[in-house]
């Protein structure tokens, strides 16, 4: 038998749609303006899964003047501990010096409190405590290090709503206190914000890993499309991730009959539900159970080509705007087919 041969390019799709800019998105982000003058620190969250993809560079435009804490959030759904690993958290700290940086997961005390002590060194401009805003892209896990940040910080249970989907969050929120009192000062206060698409999505694989990560809804694109993709980066990294499910193959439907049929996921007759098999396989990666990988490539070459890319983008609100209208486009295009 000849040795399985991954693909090692995945086809372009132009049809993707680019962008997922919505309108709370923006009403977000003007919110945010006003209240930046209050503001002492930004934590600005990334997928570590995709650290390059979930780089926005409206929050660097629109909310500049502010000191900076990027936190690599799902750090556990990412990394394996390998010195690949390490090395890739390295180059990344040394891209952002002197800017600086944490990795966090949500269920290591450990890098919560990491986090909870540089928020408690950073001064306060007033005597009534210091006063953090958390931003972020779409379902980043910003409400959920919040959450843990509070639990950790005063021991009390969570203040902002979580979900698997994005848009949980779809305003700012309150002031939420994550540190008690000291002499010092009254305290750190931390204010929740909506996530921020990025105003216009570079290429069709950025929109999948995205959509992959769960930054759009699964509505967006369709099931079996982004299991591809999955199964493209699965047999990039080792196919032996999905052996349990199904041989090595480079194709999706037969992929995801093999996991319909092994899973139970079939309609009447026996036939494979392929979507319901596609939804499940990608829940599954999104939950670090069938294997945990960065699906961007992270080098020094890497990120100073993102970097010149970022700044080639203006950030504005302009392009929010043709972002919006894109996502307008994409929805009507769907009801048609719908209608039909």
């Amino acid at each position: 038998m000849a040795a399985f041969i991954p693909r090692r390019v995945f086809p372009t799709l132009d049809s993707l749609p680019r962008s997922y800019f919505l309108g709370h998105h923006r009403a977000g982000l003007n919110k945010m303006k006003t209240v930046l003058s209050s503001i002492d620190l930004i934590i600005e969250c990334r997928d570590y899964r995709v650290p390059l993809s979930s780089r926005n560079p409206l929050f660097e435009g629109s909310l500049a003047g502010r000191q900076r804490l990027i936190v690599y959030t799902k750090q556990d759904l990412g990394s394996e501990g390998t010195l690949d690993d390490k090395l890739r958290e390295q180059t990344l700290a040394r891209f952002h010096a002197p800017t600086p940086i944490l990795f966090s997961s949500h269920k290591s005390p450990q890098t919560t409190h990491k986090i909870l002590s540089f928020t408690r060194d950073h001064p306060a401009s007033s005597l009534t405590g210091s006063r953090l805003m958390i931003v972020g892209m779409p379902n980043v896990g910003k409400s959920s290090l919040l959450n843990a940040l509070r639990s950790a910080g005063m021991h009390k249970p969570k203040a902002a709503r979580t979900g698997a989907q994005p848009g949980i969050t779809r305003k700012i929120s309150t002031t939420v206190k994550i540190l008690p009192s000291t002499d010092e000062n009254e305290g750190v206060y931390l204010v929740d914000t909506p996530g921020v698409f990025v105003p216009y999505v570079p290429n069709a694989e950025v929109m999948l890993k995205l959509a992959l990560c769960g930054s759009v809804k699964d509505t967006i694109i369709a099931p079996a499309t982004l299991a591809d993709y999955l199964l493209y980066q699965l047999n990039l990294q080792r196919p032996s991730l999905y052996a349990e499910w199904a041989a090595p193959t480079n194709d999706v439907m037969e992929f995801l009959g093999d996991v319909a049929r092994k899973s139970g996921r079939l309609q009447k007759g026996g036939v494979p539900d392929v979507d319901a098999a596609a939804l499940w396989v990608i829940q599954r990666w999104r939950t670090g159970q069938l294997g945990r990988f960065v699906l961007d490539g992270v080098s020094e070459e890497t990120l100073e080509r993102d970097r010149i890319e970022v700044e080639g983008m203006t950030g504005s609100l302009s392009q929010a705007r043709r972002g919006a209208r894109e996502m307008r486009r994409v929805r009507s295009r769907a009801k048609g087919v719908g209608a039909g």
